[in-house]
């Protein structure tokens, strides 16, 4: 098998649209890109939360003395002996809903961009240099394009 996931959501903020199955979907298209991009299997346990802006806020003060709540915050744990990848993923559902609304993006495509991104940033992906930038951002939309998500990054570059 060429990838292997088990998930977790935890729904600190009430979020029905955003299913287990719908966000386990986003999860296991990013672990087959990644594959495909590294051409070698790609195992993960990720727990992804569901957040309001307090909860955020203290995550993003705590751990990146950001005094902010923030759309997503992932917390890479590394590789295990066992060849699976363990990370937390915090998304802020209200950041979410306000950032779809002010780029005119639908609440669905946003939150599966959001999803994508911080699965592969638990997956080692950064974004701090311009290459690596454009790596990851080309894995992004490549994803996204299976979804019939429109380039996220041609209507808004954070």
């Amino acid at each position: 098998m060429e990838t292997k996931l088990s998930l977790a959501v935890q729904y600190e903020h009430e979020a029905p649209q955003l299913t287990r199955a719908r966000i386990r979907s986003w999860v296991q298209k990013t672990l087959k890109a990644v594959y495909k991009d590294r051409n070698k299997p790609v195992s993960a346990a990720l727990t992804i939360r569901l957040t309001d802006n307090e909860e955020s806020k203290s995550l993003n003060s705590t751990y990146r003395q950001k005094n902010y709540a923030t759309n997503v915050l992932t917390f890479a744990y590394g590789t295990a002996p066992d060849n699976i990848t363990y990370a937390d993923i915090v998304i802020c559902v209200p950041i979410l809903q306000h950032e779809a609304n002010e780029q005119g993006k639908p609440f669905m495509h946003h939150a599966a961009h959001l999803v994508i991104h911080g699965t592969l940033h638990a997956l080692g992906y950064d974004h701090s240099e311009s290459t690596e930038a454009e790596h990851m951002e080309g894995i992004e939309v490549s994803i996204l394009s299976t979804l019939g998500i429109p380039n996220p990054y041609s209507i808004h570059k954070p």
